[in-house]
């Protein structure tokens, strides 16, 4: 299984589609620094969406490219891309500047004009991902036989996308079975949160095999957002899965790679790793007083003392803990003191 980051590409809808050069640059760095390996830029709607109609971009997609490019080391770079707003040009200047994918988004019924596309981007050298927008509006037996016709003609992998975020797993695992009876295609998952499935969902669809799903830094995304990538990766490990990700570094990357983009309020790292950890937020003010003297990284300490007992605060075996931790001498990239502030005027 391999997360796909659309950060960037669905999250430019709830920022208006408003993200900078040197936006696209720190959110690429900080994803491939976690080990995202395929990162979606661009706008919301793909290649040569930027428009009145559309939304304007602020840059072009040839700079988001070149700019997502020139940090990039071996992170694979892809942009969206929907047939009558996406030209065939549109996937040469891909290919041009560095892009490795392409998702080519239709409706499962309009299989038939993705085709072309999938054969342009082969014949170019990309990936070739085809999302099945609105998945839900087709039967899984129609969805199987699409997903069949655009795997025959190059598309590696054809995604399951819940566009309005209001499948259930059982929804979900019909079109697996159906596509899997017809086609060996791979499968990947795009969820959206609009009735709190996504994450939910998207581990769903890992226990069920499938390839690739679509996560985000805090779940940005159109509508209520996409599955949380940092919900994602911790509920995973949660149920024995060996993601490979250094929990902190996650929530830390994902909060400040945000904090001064977005207009929506974020999930600060600790509300998060209480979860993880089993922790409870009424200990917090001791990881406070703890971290803060020991020069220890708070979230990593609240997982050790969780290791140990869930249930009290035992202070002096706090501090103990934090003595064996190493000494966190970097700038964090979020502020634990100002989270604290006005609860504790510290």
């Amino acid at each position: 299984m391999k997360i796909l980051d659309t950060t960037i590409r669905d999250g430019s809808y709830a920022i208006d589609f408003k993200f900078s050069c040197k936006d696209v640059q720190n959110l690429v760095e900080k994803a491939e620094k976690i080990g995202i390996e395929y990162i979606e830029i661009g706008h919301g709607q793909g290649l040569n969406a930027s428009s009145p109609e559309h939304g304007i971009a602020l840059q072009s997609d040839e700079e988001y490219m070149k700019a997502a490019r020139k940090v990039a080391g071996k992170a694979k770079l892809g942009f969206f891309c929907i047939p009558g707003i996406a030209r065939m040009e549109d996937l040469e200047l891909a290919k041009k500047n560095g892009m490795d994918f392409i998702r080519i988004g239709v409706a499962c019924s309009d299989y038939k004009k993705a085709i072309p596309y999938v054969k342009k981007g082969c014949y170019e050298g990309l990936e070739v991902f085809v999302n099945f927008m609105k998945t839900y509006a087709s039967e899984p037996e129609e969805f199987a036989k699409a997903a069949a016709e655009v795997h025959n003609v190059g598309a590696r992998c054809v995604y399951i996308v819940d566009s309005a975020g209001s499948m259930s797993s059982d929804e979900i695992g019909r079109y697996i079975e159906s596509t899997r009876r017809m086609s060996n295609v791979e499968l990947g998952f795009h969820g959206h949160n609009n009735l709190g499935l996504a994450v939910e969902n998207t581990i769903y669809c890992v226990s069920k095999g499938m390839d690739y799903v679509d996560c985000s830094f805090q779940g940005l995304g159109r509508s209520l957002g996409n599955a949380s990538l940092e919900q994602v990766i911790m509920s995973l490990e949660r149920r024995g899965y060996n993601t490979g990700f250094d929990i902190p570094r996650v929530l830390e990357y994902g909060y400040a790679g945000l904090r001064n983009i977005v207009r929506q309020s974020l999930v600060n790292p600790l509300d998060y790793i209480c979860g993880y950890a089993e922790f409870h937020s009424s200990f917090l003010k001791d990881i406070y007083k703890c971290s803060s003297q020991k020069e220890v990284d708070p979230l990593r300490l609240i997982v050790a003392y969780s290791k140990e007992n869930k249930l009290t605060m035992n202070y002096e075996r706090l501090c103990e803990i934090a003595d064996s931790l190493p000494r966190d001498l970097e700038d964090n990239p979020y502020s634990f003191a100002e989270y604290f502030s006005e609860i504790y005027n510290d």
